[in-house]
């Protein structure tokens, strides 16, 4: 099998609209979430969120950099925030000049987990006032979640595989590991993989509300909303945004020199089989896909030095989670720090994975690990895990895990290393 590593990072955060941006803002403790902008929320259960920032703002995401001024106008959010997102890795990786056989060898695996439920939701009132005669011609290929992918891959001439994952909150993940298979197999050499998220809308917020995953207890105090493990949460944040990585077979990034970020040594996937947004109550999906990926890594669990957890900031996920890497890790839980980074930015659903997966890279490359904001009354499970309370802390990080798990029971665990 073919060695896979990363070099090229792309992000469109709340935190910022570009890599650098959102990192140094995490790192800073600060917060993406606000009161909703995006629409009058005045009536809705939750009335906060962790919104992209527009142009202005001092973390402003322009999408006219990189996004057609005419796609704009044809699709939803998550398509935009994914193709800036993936042309930002594509540039870093050094990688827009390829040649023809170059390109008929790179790829995309772009997924998100709602996709364009904004323009689905709008489209739909269109439809019913005014009649099947007005609703927008570009309605299809504005909204459909491997449209991401496809944009992209138009965009720059990318002829390999054309891939879109949708595992609700695993997809960023997912993605990432699907793509580094493809490429370990032979079947290309350069793939951009990640997720996109874009469905802060009435309806988005509307529906996770009343299933009751959001925050509703924060609506006047939306940066101390998102806090994982601690005993006042009550709910997840949504946010918006992508993350997208460039992926290279090792040996071709070597040849060219390019600047490599970190190896994609372990990929771990299951199904809880258990309940469509409850997850497993022993906590047995998120242990497999953990240790799935650590056996297949090749590493002791001491080697690792971070985790990233899933972390939403739900009352149930942030207390099964850590009891399945307690489970799995035991004493070397004593060496590796844990944050989850959800509680700066949100939850990013389908794009979660892969942002935090960044984080993961930067983490290693700045020998920094991010804080778990408005940890203030940490749960009882906590005790003894380094969860790096409110501010982040230096310290060598040579290998990590990112965790991401999602409704219908999937899982998804990623290791990396520093090459």
């Amino acid at each position: 099998m073919r060695r896979v590593v990363i070099t090229g990072l792309g992000l469109v955060t709340p935190l910022g609209g570009d890599v650098e941006t959102s990192w140094a803002n995490l790192i800073a403790s600060r917060s993406g979430a606000g009161p909703i902008t995006h629409f009058d929320a005045g009536n809705q259960k939750c009335r906060i969120a962790c919104e992209v920032k527009p142009v202005g703002h001092p973390w402003a995401f322009d999408p006219n950099l990189r996004v057609d001024h005419k796609v704009q106008r044809q699709v939803d959010p998550f398509i935009i925030f994914g193709i800036d997102a993936a042309g930002q890795a594509l540039e870093d990786a050094g990688l827009t000049g390829m040649g023809e056989s170059e390109r008929m060898r790179a790829g995309c695996s772009i997924g998100a987990g709602i996709g364009g439920l904004p323009g689905i939701a709008s489209e739909s009132l269109v439809c019913e006032n005014k009649g099947p005669a007005r609703v927008s011609p570009h309605f299809v290929h504005g909204r459909l979640i491997n449209l991401t992918s496809g944009q992209v891959s138009i965009k720059y001439g990318l002829m390999g595989p054309n891939h879109a994952v949708v595992t609700a909150c695993s997809t960023g993940a997912h993605s990432i590991g699907d793509a580094a298979r493809m490429i370990a197999m032979d079947d290309a050499d350069v793939m951009l993989a990640g997720g996109s998220e874009g469905a802060i809308c009435p309806l988005g917020i509307a529906g996770f509300a009343q299933a009751r995953a959001l925050s509703m207890g924060f609506n006047d105090t939306p940066e101390k909303a998102s806090r994982p493990y601690d005993r006042d949460r009550d709910g997840f944040v949504m946010g918006e945004g992508a993350g997208v990585v460039c992926l290279e077979e090792y040996e071709r990034a070597r040849a060219r020199g390019a600047t490599i970020y970190a190896e994609v040594i372990g990929y771990g996937l299951s199904g809880d089989a258990y309940h469509v947004t409850a997850p497993h109550p022993e906590g047995s999906g998120a242990y497999r896909a953990m240790a799935m990926a650590m056996r297949k890594s090749g590493l002791a669990l001491d080697d690792i030095d971070y985790i990233n957890a899933h972390g939403t900031s739900t009352p149930l996920g942030d207390e099964l989670e850590l009891g399945a890497v307690r489970r799995l890790f035991g004493d070397a839980m004593a060496g590796a720090s844990m944050s989850s980074t959800k509680s700066a930015i949100g939850h990013l659903l389908g794009g979660a994975g892969a942002v935090e997966s960044i984080f993961c890279v930067l983490a290693m490359r700045d020998g920094i690990v991010p804080p778990t904001l408005n940890l203030d009354n940490p749960s009882e499970n906590c005790a003894g895990v380094d969860l790096v309370p409110h501010v982040a802390r230096k310290r060598s990080v040579k290998a990590v895990l990112n965790n991401s798990f999602g409704f219908g029971g999937t899982n998804a665990s990623l290791v990396m290393r520093a090459v």
